[in-house]
């Protein structure tokens, strides 16, 4: 589709992509990349007047030794799944969990299949942060560090010393069941300091750790 579409008219938006039934446009142009297409990016007008991406062919070349993602069969995933926990390595979800290449397959590849650790388990909504967050970071359009890749915290979210290089912690908490009167207090004690929910729980964790 993403070819087809490039070909016939020069480009395809992430609008066109949309209305062919592509829940995640970047994905869609980022499978195209990796059998080694090179495309570049630019930024159009949406029919409502927003600004989206739009993918063309680059001028340069193929990009060599790329034969699209390997297709991991169904028992595999699922053993690699089990190995996770059933949950999202980044938010602990437990739903629509899919295997992620823990270093972007743009930067490495298949390369790191023989290494320890080359998948981690994410769910769907966190896999596309972390497409949206790759495709933007400059270690990925520039230098392709390994090392930069395994210390970010999309493969790394408890030991990360960056988020595609900026220099900034993160963490995803997810409250469920018993635990969601907990989240409710601490949104009520939020609003009452008219403060937002995260300043609430940086405030929370400072007084925990100053003694107050």
């Amino acid at each position: 589709m993403v070819l087809d579409k490039i070909v016939e008219n020069g480009a395809v938006t992430t609008e066109e992509l949309q209305l062919a039934g592509y829940e995640h446009p970047p994905r869609a142009a980022q499978d195209v990349r990796d059998l080694g297409f090179r495309l570049k990016t630019t930024k159009v007008k949406h029919t409502n007047g927003r600004t989206i991406a739009a993918y063309a062919f680059h001028e340069w070349e193929l990009e060599a030794g790329k034969n699209g993602r390997r297709l991991l069969p169904k028992k595999e995933r699922e053993a690699l799944i089990h190995a996770g926990g059933h949950k999202c390595n980044i938010c602990e979800a437990t739903h629509n969990l899919q295997v992620d290449h823990r270093m972007p397959y743009e930067v490495a590849g298949e390369s790191q299949r023989e290494e320890a650790q080359p998948y981690q388990i994410l769910c769907g909504s966190c896999n596309r942060k972390k497409s949206w967050d790759c495709e933007h970071c400059p270690n990925r359009l520039q230098n392709k560090d390994f090392d930069v890749c395994l210390s970010c915290y999309w493969a790394e979210p408890i030991n990360h010393t960056h988020i595609c290089t900026q220099q900034q912690r993160r963490i995803d908490i997810v409250w469920s069941g018993n635990e969601i009167n907990e989240f409710e207090g601490i949104k009520y004690q939020a609003t009452k300091n008219q403060i937002s929910v995260t300043e609430e729980i940086k405030q929370l964790i400072k007084k925990k750790f100053s003694g107050k």
